[in-house]
Parts: C-alpha cells; sequence; structure tokens
C-alpha cells in the first residue's frame, strides 16, 4: 500500500473515519473482517475505496489490513486511536522476591560423639566374632548376676528392657537438639510451599531457583541424620552389650536347667530357642515385645513430664 494513498484517504474526514471503524473491528489489524462486519458504520463506496487503495487486502476467507502498524501511527496522528496502553504490571508480587532460606548452624560431632561411634561399631563385632561376644558377655554375666541373682530369666530379660528404655529415653532427651532439628524441618516444609505456589503459578522461573535452593538445602537430611543418629551411638553402647549377652545365655547353653521358656497366648507353651514370630525365637521376641513397650510407657510419662515443668 503506498503511502500517499493512505496519506490521501485520511485526509478526508470520512474516509478517516471509515479507516479508524475497519481498525477497530479487526482488532487493530489482528482479525479478518468482511462488509458484514462494517456495514453499520461504513457505506459500499467507501469499502470499496479502501480496497482499492490496498488498505484491505483479501485475505482468507474475508479482508485484513495490510500495514496495520502504518495505519494506526498515521490513525494516532490525527487522534483518531489512542496510542496502544502500557502492558499493565502484575498485581501479583514475585514469588521469590524476598525470600530467603533460613540459616541453619551446621551440626558436628564432639570428640566424645565420635569415640562413642567408634566403639559402637566395635561392639558390633560381637555378632559375628564368639571371642568378642563370649569377652563382653562373661563381664555383663557377672554384673547381672549381682543386681538380679536368681530371678528367673524372663524378669531378667524384662529387667534389661525397662533399664533400656530409661537409658534411652533420657539420652534422646539430653542428646537430640528439638530446636534445630524443628529448624531442618522449617526449611523442607517452606521450600515444599513455595515449589507448590510456583508449580500454581507455572512460575518457571521461581522453579528454577527453588531447584537451586533445594541444592543448597541438599545437607539439610544429612544435618538431621547425625542430629538423631547422635543419641542413638549412645544407646547402642549399652543396647548392643545386652543383646548379646541374651545371645550368649540362651543360644550358648547358660541357661539354668529349669529355664525352659514362656507360656505364650495362642502359642502355649514355647522354648526360648523355638521360633515363635516367623524365624525369630522366643528370646528375641520377649525381649523386644519388653522394651518396645517399656520405651512407649518411659516416653509418655517423659512427656507429660516435660509439659509440666514447661506449663
Amino acid at each position: 500500500m503506498p503511502a500517499e494513498q493512505l496519506d490521501t484517504l485520511l485526509a478526508d474526514s470520512a474516509m478517516r473515519d471509515a479507516v479508524a471503524v475497519v481498525f477497530d473491528r479487526s482488532d487493530g489489524g489482528a482479525d479478518e473482517i468482511d462488509w458484514s462486519d462494517v456495514s453499520d458504520e461504513i457505506t459500499g463506496s467507501q469499502w470499496g475505496r479502501l480496497l482499492d487503495a490496498g488498505v484491505l487486502v483479501g485475505s482468507g476467507d474475508g479482508f485484513a489490513l495490510a500495514e496495520p502498524e502504518r495505519v494506526h501511527d498515521q490513525l494516532a496522528d490525527y487522534d483518531v486511536v489512542d496510542d496502544p496502553p502500557e502492558p499493565a504490571e502484575s498485581d501479583q508480587e514475585p514469588l521469590l522476591a524476598d525470600f530467603e532460606l533460613p540459616e541453619v548452624e551446621p551440626v558436628s560431632w564432639s570428640v566424645y560423639d565420635k569415640t562413642a561411634g567408634g566403639f559402637a561399631l566395635l561392639l558390633f563385632t560381637g555378632y559375628w566374632s564368639s571371642d568378642v561376644r563370649d569377652a563382653i558377655a562373661s563381664v555383663e554375666n557377672t554384673v547381672v548376676d549381682s543386681l538380679l541373682g536368681a530371678a528367673p530369666f524372663y524378669l531378667v530379660v524384662l529387667a534389661l528392657a525397662v533399664a533400656t528404655g530409661f537409658y534411652s529415653t533420657a539420652l534422646q532427651l539430653r542428646l537430640v537438639d528439638r530446636d534445630k532439628l524443628q529448624q531442618y524441618r522449617d526449611r523442607m516444609q517452606t521450600l515444599r510451599e513455595y515449589r507448590r505456589e510456583a508449580r500454581d503459578r507455572d512460575d518457571d522461573d521461581a522453579l528454577e531457583q527453588l531447584q537451586e535452593k533445594q541444592r543448597e538445602a541438599a545437607g539439610d537430611q544429612l544435618g538431621m541424620m547425625k542430629l538423631q543418629f547422635r543419641a542413638t551411638v549412645w544407646i547402642m553402647l549399652l543396647t548392643i552389650p545386652i543383646f548379646l549377652w541374651l545371645r550368649w545365655k540362651v543360644r550358648d547353653g547358660h541357661l539354668g536347667t529349669d529355664e525352659t521358656g514362656l507360656v505364650v497366648p495362642l502359642a502355649g507353651e514355647v522354648t526360648w530357642q523355638q521360633a515363635l514370630l516367623g524365624p525369630m525365637a522366643t528370646w528375641i521376641v520377649w525381649y523386644f515385645v519388653c522394651a518396645t513397650a517399656s520405651r512407649q510407657v518411659i516416653r509418655k510419662f517423659a512427656e507429660l513430664w516435660t509439659e509440666r515443668r514447661t506449663a
């Protein structure tokens, strides 16, 4: 479309209005139109002049503005159309505008914790080495005999399980830093919430930044494990020798002749070495039942005591 022809058309106020109607009805040249779309505003002769001047050209099943940008600029000079509005700023603030991942001081074990961990690994060898097991069990047998004397074996197991429950609960309360553990959980929860919000917004940039933040927080799982496993290491210093002693007592034939077994509901009278629950022998099942039950009771009392102190 020659510029002179468009200038000539727009110099005529009637044709200028006709071009403006076509521009408006075609959504700024984005849509095709035909005569029926504008017949209520412009005459047939005006439509024909637009076609002859090349302002409108055939397109698909209708007609389209040949050069919508030039038409808009020329109409704007005559103040017939407004300049396109500036893109409105989103009312929605950027998701990560003020996002900062809460800092958590790294977890470190003391020399005593590391020493306890090494000694626990040494005790573990008693499960495979009979020499280590015999050495540990013989010392422990002297201690147990001096404390419990001639008590029946099932009561000895119960007493040891209760002692383990007190010991493990006290160590968990003392050694596990609940505040720091909660800080790690809060960090992970914060990341999950922001990722959920970014997915809801389809905000790929925010998701990419959160992926980077998640990589930075990759050590959180390790930090939580170190916090929780610290108490476990100290607990194993007692539980491993007790379990080794029980195994030595039952499987190596150190029980008294009158210590045959238990009477168990549904199963009836069973021997200590008899498989009771799957492949697990009676002595193992009895120890774990006593230990689990005692820990639950002791932990509940500990929670009530803590709540009363903080109330």
